[in-house]
């Protein structure tokens, strides 16, 4: 990842999509609204995946794609280049740990649709 693109990796008190001044949780949202990004986090919890197997079960992401977010995900401290593969660090696990009642709010929710 050049410099020029570790720049656009969303930080806090710096203008992202959806809020000028940068709010952690605007911040947070631009990071997880990127394509593939909560995919990514989604598959890993739990355990360790290859480059290959989490592009497996992300419905063969393009390795672009895959490349680039877990650079950025791993640059926010969510993820981390393990020995066998990719895992979440403890910020990663403690962000999943939220997720999964948003998880378990949409399974009832599309029952209702």
């Amino acid at each position: 990842m050049t410099r020029e693109n570790l720049t656009k990796i969303p930080r806090p008190g710096k203008p992202v999509r959806g809020s000028r001044t940068g709010q952690p949780i605007m911040v947070l949202f631009d990071l997880l609204g990127r394509r593939w990004a909560l995919g990514i986090l989604w598959n890993l919890s739990g355990e360790v995946l290859t480059f290959r197997e989490l592009q497996s079960r992300c419905d063969s992401v393009s390795p672009t794609v895959l490349n680039t977010r877990l650079k950025e995900l791993r640059t926010a401290g969510l993820v981390e280049k393990a020995e066998n593969g990719y895992a979440l660090t403890q910020a990663g696990t403690a962000l999943n740990q939220h997720l999964e009642p948003l998880g378990d709010w949409a399974a009832g929710w599309t029952r209702s649709l």
